[in-house]
């Protein structure tokens, strides 16, 4: 049985009055008993008035995700889908710059889990996440790296699906990160997000060491690739370090 009906039946009962055969049953009991049997079965008060009578049930509140499950609550699902409404909405729809941070931390929060992070596909949510990595607001381009990065942290799926979205993706999280006039924020989210990607995933960190060649970042000078294993820890934290360097560098 689904839990949450589980817990529904369990509440049910806890909460039901006694039927109608059972009361009067009750009643008879308690007029055949003798007063002695009366006395030993009454509660002690010890004459304090704010003591709970004996005949009163303590009632349990119902869980409230029961009753989302059961009369259509949103899903986590729903939820993701909400936020990057809410993020991507258009200047026209005035959503607050604090409501849009508000919805990212909450997206951030759900796909943190490993099953949402994967929905991200069949949801539709890659493309208009990624595309906030273009944003003009600084704080939004920022959070969107960082749910990638939290989106592709241990999860070769989600690297796949990064690495499908073509220029949306690595290449765009390269420019951040090495980009002189972007904020601090930006670029050690956006290290970040290449950090989780690249992790034990060689398709991904050829890209970035091509990026990286292309774009003549330090250590990766004169347009040739280095060549780095995927899940050689060592040497994918020395390509993540100089990255790191490069931003404190800027200060």
């Amino acid at each position: 049985m689904d839990k949450n009906l589980n817990s529904l039946l369990k509440w049910s009962i806890e909460h039901t009055a006694p039927s109608a055969h059972q009361t009067t049953d009750i009643r008879a009991a308690d007029e055949t008993a003798s007063p002695s049997a009366e006395q030993a079965a009454a509660p002690t008060t010890s004459g304090d008035p704010s003591a709970p009578s004996g005949g009163g049930a303590t009632h349990r509140p119902i869980d409230p995700a029961v009753l989302d499950a059961l009369f259509g609550g949103p899903s986590e699902a729903d939820l993701m889908k909400a936020a990057i409404e809410v993020i991507t909405s258009p200047a026209s729809e005035n959503v607050p710059l604090e409501q849009k941070l508000i919805a990212f931390d909450n997206l951030e929060q759900l796909i943190e889990s490993l099953d949402n992070a994967n929905n991200l596909e069949p949801l539709a949510l890659w493309s208009p996440l990624l595309s906030v990595l273009e944003h003009e607001e600084a704080e939004l381009r920022k959070m969107a790296a960082w749910c990638v990065g939290t989106a592709v942290q241990n999860n070769v799926k989600t690297q796949e699906r990064l690495l499908a979205m073509g220029q949306l993706g690595l290449p765009k999280l390269v420019e951040l990160a090495v980009k002189g006039d972007e904020t601090e924020g930006v670029r050690r989210k956006a290290v970040y997000a290449l950090s989780s990607a690249v992790r034990n995933y060689q398709p991904a960190l050829d890209v970035v060491l091509e990026e990286l060649a292309r774009l003549g970042v330090e250590g990766h000078e004169g347009g040739k690739k280095q060549e780095v294993e995927a899940t050689d820890m060592n040497a994918v934290d020395e390509v993540i370090g100089r990255l790191k360097k490069a931003i404190q560098g800027a200060k």
